[in-house]
């Protein structure tokens, strides 16, 4: 993985924590909290789409499987997170 493409997951995990957060009302950390989960949950979806080699995912690439794939990792994470921090 390259610097740019370290970067460009950080972007999209920004945008997705973002959406991620939108999408699933109730569970959510505020916005830096959300973004901050996206950009980790880009990173599990972008290496767990690399490990089913899903084409495109794991490029780091501004392309339609790069950013869903980075929006599923966010909603999962945030999700996940959600469910600990009820608990």
């Amino acid at each position: 993985m390259t610097i740019e493409s370290i970067l460009i997951w950080c972007l999209l995990g920004a945008v997705a924590g973002w959406l991620a957060g939108q999408i699933i009302k109730g569970r959510g950390f505020g916005t830096i909290g959300n973004i901050v989960i996206g950009i980790l949950g880009s990173f599990v979806g972008g290496w767990l789409a690399g490990q089913l080699g899903i084409a495109g995912a794991a490029t780091g690439g501004f392309n339609i499987p790069s950013i869903l794939t980075a929006l599923g990792g966010a909603i999962v994470l945030l999700f996940l997170v959600g469910l600990v921090k009820k608990a």
